[in-house]
């Protein structure tokens, strides 16, 4: 039975709703698991096993089953939760120390969602402090490390979440995106993680009411179990102004019956405009161009992104003031630079500024939707470098070019938050020491459907996902990523 961890979560979903095997039996199978790696990873530093296994038991006596035979129903499969998100009577951080001892009563709406669906909450998965930056690490817990490779980071900031489905601690993992914290961890731990459109996925108690620029969503070791865990977590929640309806047709039943895009566009800097290593380019074009084999006509296309990154930082800026400017007020001593920094540029920014960062990301908008009238899929690279040494915040340099600020190395990701598209991080293949690479696939706004049926699709074609669970390697860091 401790070999359970290894299976997908389709196929255990499967074996559950047979009652081949029990929901105890996996909770068992992963607190097993959880013993064995995590102190090579730390990726779920607050467990909660006795929850999990009452959870377990009460599915098993027919409990807590009011939603069985909906769309991603889980029958009683481990999970992580992002320790981002509240978790009722677990310990929940934010990675930061101004809650390094809190412990909400209630649950967030969507781990309620979750859990009504008979998934089982594990733990608390590891984040940066309240999910700023590109490596997962914090005041509260420490770091986070790459199972590929322990010396490197895995990337943020649902890096723990990543890490957690890539070694079999869980099955599935809940995370959130802002400017690619689904899709980062992903692309450096050969995992899957998808942004969804804003408004699929409730956001619970958000102050950003109306802002697109964060969603939650969902991470997995093939996009089966991810098409899975996104039927879990979709769907209108009262709490969440921005949510809408379920679809009618599962995305399992979607990436089932896969449809081919006929036409897809490969950029691999967005016309020019953002930097990445060499090697990264060469790999990410080479395997793009492999949809090639599946039928797809494939040209070398970009839309025109404009100043995307100018606009991207305006509305993270703004939500950092909304989020942050009370807790800086209460506590800045206790806040890490990167976070401050980000605050007071929102402070410093004008209701011009403002303005036009509004215009602009309304003009890119109409430029994707005339960008998606001739193609049906977009593929960049899923970061500009691969993973870099653990102990830095962000990579020290791009194509050689140091990097401004924490967030520079993201652009590749954040540029396409702007545009309101769905996007997911598949594996690609690995550099030449052996650090995997992805690629990021971008589809029309709330056509996550078809992007994921893409990303099964190639994700057959290539085999990567065969390679996981894995069990964590050290190594050391490769000259490139030196300090």
């Amino acid at each position: 039975m401790s070999e359970l961890w290894k299976m997908t979560a389709v196929e255990a979903v499967a074996r559950l709703k047979k009652k081949e095997i029990t929901p105890l039996e996996l909770v068992e199978a992963s607190a097993h698991r959880m013993a064995e790696v995590e102190p090579s990873v730390n990726a779920m530093p607050t467990l909660c096993l006795d929850r999990a296994r009452d959870h377990a038991k009460a599915l098993m006596a027919g409990q807590r089953r009011e939603a069985e035979g909906e769309a991603g129903w889980l029958a009683g499969l481990p999970v992580s939760i992002k320790d981002l998100t509240d978790v009722g009577g677990v310990r929940t951080t934010y990675g930061s120390p101004i809650f390094a001892d809190h412990v909400p009563a209630k649950s967030h709406p969507l781990v309620e969602r979750i859990e009504r669906k008979g998934g089982i909450v594990m733990g608390k998965s590891n984040t940066p402090e309240f999910g700023a930056g590109g490596s997962t690490f914090n005041e509260v817990f420490g770091r986070t490390r790459n199972p590929w490779n322990t010396s490197l980071t895995c990337g943020g900031s649902t890096g723990g979440g990543s890490v957690s489905v890539a070694t079999g601690e869980v099955f599935l993992a809940h995370g959130s995106d802002h400017g690619g914290s689904l899709r980062r961890p992903g692309t450096y731990c050969s995992t899957v993680g998808i942004r969804p459109s804003a408004g699929r996925v409730t956001r619970g108690t958000s102050n950003n009411l109306y802002s697109p620029q964060s969603v939650q969503g969902p991470m997995a070791r093939n996009v089966a179990d991810l098409a899975l865990f996104l039927d879990t977590m979709a769907g209108f929640c009262p709490e969440d102004a921005m949510t809408f309806d379920a679809p009618a047709i599962s995305f399992s039943a979607a990436v089932a019956n896969p449809v081919l895009p006929k036409r897809v566009a490969i950029t691999m800097d967005f016309g020019g405009k953002f930097e990445l290593d060499h090697e990264i380019r060469e790999i990410c074009l080479k395997t793009a161009r492999r949809f090639e084999e599946l039928g797809c006509i494939v040209e070398e296309a970009s839309p025109d992104f404009g100043p995307v990154d100018e606009v991207f930082m305006a509305f993270r800026a703004q939500q950092f003031v909304v989020d942050r400017e009370l807790q800086i007020e209460q506590h800045k001593d206790k806040i890490k630079p990167d976070i401050i920094w980000n605050t007071e540029l929102g402070f410093k920014q004008t209701t011009r500024q403002l303005a036009w960062a509004e215009r602009e990301r309304a003009a890119l908008y109409r430029r994707m939707g005339a960008f998606f009238q001739k193609y049906d899929l977009l593929v960049t690279p899923g970061a500009p470098t691969a993973a870099f040494d653990v102990m830095l915040r962000a990579p020290a340099t791009i194509a050689g070019k140091k990097l401004e600020n924490y967030m520079a190395g993201s652009t590749l990701n954040s540029a396409i938050t702007v545009t309101g598209s769905p996007a997911i991080a598949v594996p690609c293949g690995f550099d030449s020491f052996g650090r995997p690479v992805g690629l990021q696939l971008v589809g029309k706004p709330r056509g996550e459907a078809a992007l994921l049926q893409a990303a099964s699709l190639y994700e057959k074609l290539l085999g990567l996902d065969r390679l996981l669970p894995i069990d964590p390697k050290p190594g050391t860091v490769p000259p490139s990523s030196q300090r």
